[in-house]
């Protein structure tokens, strides 16, 4: 059965070599956003003869043909997760680079309004917060 990520790869004319069907499922059944190490780390387990220089040209050719969207979450790596997601936003944890994905249709409710106040159509954004955990009892900096 293929992946989601492989059927989008066939959709947009991409030639399916047993390599990049490797990647295409390791994206797939990525709950995570994973760096191209890590990725090539999970493929090479699937497939040894996959190379990073591979996984490195599949990711860059599945960010051109808008399958994957790169993310930079801090630490130096770009991360990366489908660009079929639906519609979300991110929250990193400083401390440990957890990422925990939201939606909040009170944030969405604003954003449309300062757009339109402003006097445009708003098409696309994107949200990262970047925060450590409170401890407990611990009230956040600045109450």
């Amino acid at each position: 059965m293929d992946s989601r990520i492989e059927r989008l790869c066939i959709e947009r004319g991409l030639k399916m070599t047993g390599q990049r069907r490797v990647i295409a499922r390791v994206l797939s059944d990525s709950e995570d956003h994973p760096d191209v190490e890590e990725l090539y780390r999970r493929a090479a387990a699937l497939d040894r003869n996959i190379s990073i220089a591979t996984v490195y040209r599949t990711v860059r050719l599945l960010e051109e043909k808008g399958i994957l969207e790169r993310r930079d979450f801090g630490g130096g790596r770009a991360r990366y997760e489908p660009s079929e997601q639906g519609h979300h936003h991110h929250l990193i944890d400083v401390e440990t680079g957890k990422v925990v994905e939201f939606e909040d249709a009170e944030h969405e409710r604003v954003l449309q309004a300062i757009a339109q106040r402003l006097g445009f159509e708003l098409v696309s954004h994107r949200l990262e917060l970047f925060g450590r955990p409170l401890a407990a009892g611990r009230k956040p900096d600045g109450d």
